[in-house]
């Protein structure tokens, strides 16, 4: 088995999903086996809701029935795993635990990775991966909470808006 610790999603019985994730946060901790399950999350997003004329903001699960772990694979971790009140499994095949790959980590957007940035809106900016690659252009907004930020380039003698990753560009040196 793997040492390193994975991402594994495992399936719940609806409306069980934070139930599931505190018993797993209690069970690690009476079991001392904080080195196995390094991370229990259930995302969620909030939500503006419109309800009789009211707005309120409502936090609701971007996966519902679902809860990510960070764990060592092994019998020890996999047994706690399966055997909390509200699980149903893991999500595999025959539900044998499959972790999730980099690229499905990045997308589901289980890990935040904070990247810094040393370029503020107004500043002129090299496009360094993706369609727009090579092109200069000028930061027209900067969404740091979201990993976003917006850039104008010129292409065809029109200004156009893109947006992108932050890691996508980088700044120009003068």
């Amino acid at each position: 088995m793997s040492e390193e610790a994975r991402w594994y999603v495992v399936h719940t019985y609806s409306g069980y999903e934070n139930k599931v994730a505190s018993n797993l946060e209690k069970t690690v901790e009476n079991r001392n086996m904080q080195d196995l399950i390094t991370d229990i999350l259930v995302p969620t997003e909030k939500v503006t809701e419109i309800k009789d004329n009211k707005t309120r903001e409502v936090e609701r699960k971007i996966y519902p029935s679902y809860v990510f772990v960070k764990m060592v694979l092994n019998n020890d971790s996999w047994y706690v795993v399966r055997n909390i009140r509200g699980c149903t499994g893991f999500v595999g095949p025959e539900s044998k635990p499959i972790p999730l790959s980099d690229e499905e980590v990045a997308a589901l957007g289980v890990e935040k990775k904070n990247v810094e940035v040393s370029y503020t809106v107004g500043d002129t900016v090299r496009i360094v991966e993706g369609w727009l690659d090579g092109f200069i252009g000028t930061v027209q907004e900067l969404d740091t909470e979201r990993n976003r930020v917006s850039v104008t380039v010129n292409m065809f003698g029109r200004e156009t808006r893109a947006d992108l990753e932050l890691s996508q560009v980088v700044p120009v040196d003068d």
